[in-house]
């Protein structure tokens, strides 16, 4: 019966310390680095026609011609949306991008039109 309490307490030993290295892993992941993207600052439904309401996007074309479309996040849209409704404008956004639904969601942290 002693061996059997001394097993099962060095399991949950040994599982507190293996999820505490998970945690520590998934900050790490949080902590990305802080991107600048040029492009076109735009409403994808008024400038693009590509979506049924307002959503407020920078397209980034790559040396190869190819575009890809970031989507500001809620509070970014929100916030930078009515300088860019009414008409795109060329411009810089800094922040942090991740993947979502395979869309690519920027938290927008600045925003330079040029």
């Amino acid at each position: 019966m002693r061996m059997f309490m001394s097993l099962s307490a060095v399991m949950c030993g040994l599982v507190l310390l293996l999820s505490g290295a998970n945690y520590a892993q998934d900050k790490k992941d949080d902590k990305k680095k802080e991107v600048k993207l040029d492009g076109l600052v735009a409403c994808n439904k008024c400038e693009l026609s590509k979506s049924t309401e307002c959503e407020t996007i920078i397209v980034v074309t790559d040396e190869k011609k190819k575009d890809t479309i970031y989507f500001f996040d809620a509070a970014s849209h929100k916030k930078f949306h009515d300088d860019i409704c009414a008409g795109a404008k060329k411009g810089t956004v800094t922040g942090f991008v991740k993947d979502v639904e395979k869309k690519k969601i920027i938290n927008v942290t600045k925003v330079e039109y040029k």
